[in-house]
């Protein structure tokens, strides 16, 4: 189960730990994503595994959710001959901050909303008139 607010605030949290807080990315995500920033050229899916020790098939899953997250890019590369394969490469760390600006403020402003209903629903129990006095 999640910690509470209240505890992830208590925590000393890393700007690593928004890649887990924000976009749910596990440990092998994180290194995956190191890699690629470490590396001067963009990756295949197998020299990413390589270098993380895994599986191609488990890098490659990691692969897709860091995707799907919005923290590397795809490139087709194709051969002189015919065929092509995909190579990997960070996003501009610039895009992904305001990526998760936007996240946070849409987290901040939907929890706004849950504060309001909760105030409305039980802010009508002190306004129940009080029981005749005699």
């Amino acid at each position: 189960m999640a910690n509470s607010m209240v505890e992830q605030l208590q925590q000393d949290i890393e700007c690593e730990g928004l890649l887990e807080c924000i976009h749910g990315l596990k440990q092998l995500d994180k290194e995956c994503f190191r890699v690629m920033v470490e590396s001067d050229d963009p990756l295949t899916i197998d020299e990413v595994a390589a270098q993380v020790d895994r599986e191609r098939s488990t890098a490659y899953r990691s692969i897709q959710r860091l995707l799907q997250a919005g923290f590397i890019q795809k490139e087709q590369v194709n051969y002189d001959q015919g065929g092509y394969y995909h190579v990997y490469h960070p996003t501009d760390p610039t895009q992904i901050a305001n990526d998760m600006q936007r996240k946070l403020n849409d987290w901040y402003a939907k929890m706004g909303q849950l504060i309001q209903e909760f105030e409305d629903k039980y802010e009508r129990v002190d306004e129940r008139p009080a029981a005749a006095e005699s």
